[in-house]
């Protein structure tokens, strides 16, 4: 029978820091930013309190660290859903958007956006990843096929636009879930991105009788 290699230490290391972002991810989406204790972090990821600051200097620095394994753990999942596609697809891009903005990590930096409102210590350190973020989201707009088809900053505009929209549509469908309208609304974007008008006049007409 083969032993199992044994890691090495700097393994470990990564192996600890790793399990304590994911608790912080977890809590953060479950249980919200207050109540994301270093107490409650450290239960989740199997660690310490003195383990878990062996690695983050304070309460914060998990929270940020938390906070940027959401962005990239998104782009990765987007990436390999775009991939999957095959053919690229505005509607279908929209959609990819929309799982992403629902999935469970994101819950994660909604919890912070709505924290750092009214807390100043988390806005100032998150407002730099924000940042970040959305040049990030706006670089991939760029990469995307539709990008030749537009002066980049109008790309930038109606991307980052889209973006927001789909997170106003991800918070408000934590008390609210209109499925028929969000459909509808994705079928207006992609007639919006295509240049046609969002209704035909036979529509209209009916609409004003």
């Amino acid at each position: 029978m083969t032993a199992t290699p044994r890691r090495t230490q700097a393994e470990r290391r990564e192996g600890t820091i790793a399990a304590i972002v994911d608790a912080t991810v977890e809590a953060l989406g479950e249980v919200g930013y207050a109540r994301t204790t270093t107490n409650e972090i450290a239960r989740r990821a199997g660690v310490s309190q003195g383990g878990l600051f062996r690695h983050f200097g304070s309460r914060l620095d998990v929270i940020l660290a938390a906070a940027d394994a959401v962005r990239a753990r998104q782009f990765v999942d987007f990436r390999a859903g775009l991939a999957a596609l095959g053919q690229f697809d505005v509607a279908a891009v929209v959609r990819l958007l929309r799982r992403a903005t629902r999935a469970p990590i994101n819950a994660a930096w909604y919890e912070l956006l709505v924290a750092a409102r009214t807390d100043a210590d988390l806005r100032d350190r998150l407002a730099p990843l924000a940042d970040r973020y959305h040049r990030e989201i706006v670089e991939f707009g760029r990469a995307l096929p539709i990008a030749a088809a537009m002066p980049p900053e109008e790309l930038d505009t109606i991307v980052t636009g889209i973006v927001h929209m789909l997170d106003g549509e991800a918070l408000i469908a934590t008390v609210h879930v209109d499925p028929a309208r969000e459909d509808l609304r994705v079928e207006q974007l992609v007639r919006i991105l295509a240049g046609e008008p969002l209704f035909d006049r036979e529509s209209r007409d009916t609409a004003q009788a």
